[in-house]
């Protein structure tokens, strides 16, 4: 039986507001393959979203990471809820926030790194984008809708005219980049090029029958970001402090990158199934052409306006803030 002093203390705190919601004990995080997901490593690794945690009084929090093969496969991962934290290309970002704009509102927490992709190829008889013909397969995380798709599709209007954008869409094949890398070095497969990031771009530009074909920094007109890391805003306001915890311990793993590369490396090497050494992961890093972890967006504006040109996009972003949360709003992105 509920006592009258029961409820008179239980009508106390509701009215006087020390009522406090209870933020979720675990933070889910989906990512993909590669070393653009460094800072992840790093924040696991050295428990900096507990941290975090910990200093904004949540005391201890769980973390749990989950890996996909694909974008598509990621945004049906957050959309379903069965994670808190999405990571992946940019353009996968601003496919969710079209869709979901005003029915769930997913927008991006930081941008994770600038990083190109970069079409690769063991066919000799291929030097350029205009030698490709029908039969010729090129592997990308997923053949419709990725950053990687939309780059190929720039590429072409550029090579061929605004008409023909879509003339090598039938060309690509989804693949993870694992699988890609292997099937193309194997010389067996009927799939000769990969649309590869890091570090399955340097593995195999190692090989000699392998050369670069294009990469996203021309099509873009310079660095940009590719990875980010977004949620719902549904999540974001019922755990305001959880979400500035990962944030933070996100940007405080960046700097541990930049401050001391080596270290990074060989962190690298300790949590992935990589052929890599931590010199070569090590080599990469040095590069910021080739890899630059920074929570700033970057040309974020070059791929939504061509989404938008082509229906990719049914809403117009003014600007890059469109597509993030505010905590990024005050960084040099563009």
């Amino acid at each position: 039986m509920l006592t009258g002093s029961f409820l008179i203390a239980v009508l106390s705190i509701i009215t006087t507001g020390n009522y406090a919601h209870a933020e979720a004990g675990e933070v889910r995080i989906v990512q993909q393959f590669g070393l653009s997901y460094l800072p992840l490593h790093v924040a696991v690794e050295q428990k900096l979203i507990q941290k975090h945690a910990r200093a904004a009084g949540l005391g201890d929090i769980k973390v749990s990471l989950f890996r996909l093969a694909s974008g598509a496969a990621v945004n049906d991962a957050l959309i379903s809820g069965s994670v808190d934290i999405a990571m992946a290309g940019t353009t996968v970002l601003m496919t969710v926030w079209d869709k979901t704009k005003g029915r769930g509102d997913i927008k991006g927490m930081m941008a994770f790194c600038d990083t190109p992709m970069v079409i690769t190829t063991s066919d000799p008889r291929i030097k350029s984008i205009r030698d490709y013909r029908e039969g010729d397969r090129i592997a990308m995380t997923a053949a419709r809708g990725t950053h990687h798709s939309v780059s190929l599709q720039m590429a072409a209007a550029k090579e061929f005219g605004w008409d023909n954008r879509n003339r090598l869409d039938n060309l690509t094949v989804g693949m993870s980049h694992p699988d890609a890398m292997a099937a193309m070095l194997s010389g067996a497969h009927e799939v000769k090029s990969h649309s590869a990031t890091v570090p399955f771009l340097q593995q195999e530009l190692a090989d000699p029958r392998v050369r670069k074909v294009l990469s996203s920094y021309d099509v873009a007109g310079g660095r940009h970001t590719l990875i980010v890391a977004y949620n719902t805003s549904k999540w974001k306001n019922d755990n305001p402090k959880t979400y500035a915890a990962v944030a933070a311990a996100f940007e405080e793993a960046m700097a541990f990158i930049h401050r001391d590369k080596r270290a990074a490396a060989e962190l690298y090497t300790r949590a992935e199934k990589t052929r890599l050494t931590a010199d070569q992961v090590y080599k990469i890093l040095q590069d910021e052409n080739a890899l630059y972890f920074s929570p700033a967006p970057s040309k974020v504006m070059v791929w939504a306006d061509y989404m938008g040109k082509v229906g990719l996009l049914k809403n117009k972003a003014s600007s890059w803030n469109d597509f993030f949360f505010e905590n990024v709003h005050d960084k040099p992105g563009s």
